[in-house]
Order: structure tokens, then C-alpha cells, then sequence
């Protein structure tokens, strides 16, 4: 089992926080996803290692960007 954190930008409110939680729950391999609003925070979970780059597009798909690297 594989876990990383992000940090996510632009999220204001309970619909910001799904469309995250369901694009990147959507990448293969996760099994599962915990997104905190006031933090901004994104835990992923999943069988093994997924590529950032795959959460940086997920996270763009629904509209928002992860910050640092």
C-alpha cells in the first residue's frame, strides 16, 4: 500500500471537494482519496505507487491545481 499528500489550490466548498475526490478516485490503482477543504489537503491511497503527474492531471481535470512539486 502506497499513500502521498498534495496540497491543492482554488477549492471553496463541498462540490469542489467531490470533483477531486472523484477524478483522481478514478486513476488506476487508488483506492482511496480524502480531500480537506479548509487545508486544502489531498491524501491519496492506493495499491502502489500512481504517478504525480496523474494526480497534478486529475486534479486539473476537475478545475484546480496542486501546488509545490
Amino acid at each position: 500500500m502506497s499513500t502521498a499528500t498534495y496540497t491543492v489550490v482554488g477549492m471553496t466548498c463541498g462540490h469542489c471537494v467531490s470533483a477531486v475526490t472523484e477524478e483522481v478516485s478514478q486513476l488506476p490503482g487508488v483506492t482511496g482519496v480524502d480531500v480537506d477543504l479548509a487545508s486544502g489537503g489531498l491524501t491519496v491511497t492506493s495499491d502502489g505507487p500512481v504517478e504525480e503527474t496523474a494526480v497534478r492531471a486529475a486534479v486539473q481535470e476537475a478545475g484546480y491545481e496542486v501546488t509545490g512539486s
